[in-house]
């Protein structure tokens, strides 16, 4: 099954998607946008192209396992995004992923301003990754 993630932000929202057989997840694109109106117009274009049949989004654990404000405003979000798309969302842990994303991206050598464009899509891959692995 086609699964899109979702690494939800407040400038910056990264996507990935995985393939049918859900070997392989890949980022799509980082979204610029902070108007939640605007940013859900922007993903359902995305989920026109792909149409996957989950979404998983990222839940900002606190690094003792608590959830704040953060991970609030991320479940709300994903109800959202369920209720105007009808497809159903799961929230993923995603503690750490920014971190590793800059990793690997630094083991990669990317820097700058291109780091800036791609983290969030990759922190998103991340995000997917750990899905499939806990499924």
């Amino acid at each position: 099954m086609v699964i899109l993630s979702v690494d939800y932000g407040d400038v910056r929202t990264g996507i990935a998607v995985c393939d049918k057989m859900e070997m392989l997840a890949s980022p799509v694109t980082v979204i610029t946008q902070s108007y939640e109106p605007k940013l859900m117009l922007e993903i359902e274009k995305i989920i026109a192209q792909y149409k996957p049949e989950l979404i998983v989004v990222g839940l900002p654990k606190n690094m003792d396992g608590t959830s704040g404000e953060r991970a609030e405003k991320c479940k709300r979000f994903a109800d959202t995004l369920s209720e105007k798309t009808g497809i159903s969302t799961q929230m993923v842990d995603e503690r750490l992923t920014t971190v590793s994303a800059h990793r690997a991206l630094n083991a990669t050598n990317v820097r700058g301003s291109k780091r800036k464009e791609i983290v969030d899509a990759v922190s998103a891959v991340m995000i997917l990754e750990s899905y499939l692995a806990s499924k």
